[in-house]
């Protein structure tokens, strides 16, 4: 077996294959002036391949990893599998209105058909059950990270000298809050959000004490920051002494992480699914328990 990634992938595959004690090449890619990319692997390839690549920004980054999978069949590749830490286009799941394109179904068609297995972490899976409903011809591994999430609180725990509390902001954050606070031992709420726009929410808390707690807010992706950011006010207004926020996905638009200091968040702690400055987390023992269960 062998590991092959993209530049912006680079680190998080050298840390799986240091895990699995494989080798680990780079992909290389040449970008021509009109955008097109000339993509090339290694020569010749083992018969398993792990392709590790976290899909966020991911237009250019689909076309590039569907070249390099074809690429790879002829150089002696008869397994691909894909190990995708944050995997995109799951957030349209059903046409919303008459005309739209459903995402999910159509890149889970697109990637599936071309590799033997894929394995991510906290996929965007609101109204399916599990991930081979969207990659349908192809082994589908989705993990959790709340438990190495939950794992790292219980270990920043014994530095905190106020009570902790984890804070889901919606409900349906309440999954990974849980789980977080199973492993933690800390105990865990969840609010409730109320949607107006992609960009105006409000975040009711429910009754509890906060006066002088320490909150982690706990979610699976920070994109633009306003939950989070109105959820951080609440708690803030209710008297907590330290409000901190945690996810697996830190894929922070611009300003958002300004913005989540500008309203009282205090620490930003996250998975290395996305490369990101608030990385604390790294999901590589979590990926290569699963690649060894799926491709070993």
């Amino acid at each position: 077996m062998m590991i092959l990634s993209f530049d912006s992938s680079r680190t998080q595959a050298q840390q799986l294959a240091d895990q699995l004690g494989l080798p680990h090449q780079p992909v290389e890619v040449h970008h021509f002036p009109d955008g097109e990319s000339r993509v090339k692997v290694p020569s010749p390839l083992p018969q398993k391949v792990i392709f590790c690549v976290s899909l966020h920004n991911p237009n250019q980054k689909l076309i590039e990893l569907l070249l390099a999978i074809a690429a790879s069949r002829k150089q002696g590749c008869r397994e691909a599998y894909l190990v995708a830490p944050y995997l995109c286009y799951m957030r349209q799941d059903i046409e919303f209105e008459p005309g739209q394109a459903v995402s999910q179904l159509i890149i889970g068609e697109l990637l599936s058909s071309r590799i033997e297995g894929i394995i991510t972490v906290d996929p965007h899976l609101h109204r399916i059950n599990d991930l081979s409903e969207s990659f349908i011809h192809c082994k589908t591994t989705s993990l959790l990270a709340a438990g190495v999430i939950g794992a790292f609180l219980e270990k920043d725990n014994r530095n905190s000298d106020n009570a902790r509390i984890l804070v889901g902001p919606d409900a349906e954050s309440e999954q990974w809050v849980k789980a977080a606070a199973d492993t933690s031992g800390l105990p865990y709420c969840v609010a409730s959000k109320e949607r107006f726009g992609d960009r105006d929410v409000k975040v009711s808390l429910p009754k509890v004490d906060f006066q002088g707690k320490h909150a982690i807010i706990l979610d699976d992706v920070i994109s633009s920051g306003h939950t989070i950011q109105q959820a951080a006010l609440a708690l803030t207004e209710a008297g907590c002494s330290q409000v901190d926020a945690a996810c697996t996905h830190a894929l922070f638009a611009p300003g958002a992480t300004a913005a989540l200091q500008q309203a009282g968040v205090s620490k930003i702690i996250s998975c290395n699914s996305i490369p990101h400055e608030t990385n604390c987390i790294d999901l590589s023992p979590l990926l290569a328990e699963a690649v060894s269960k799926m491709a070993g």
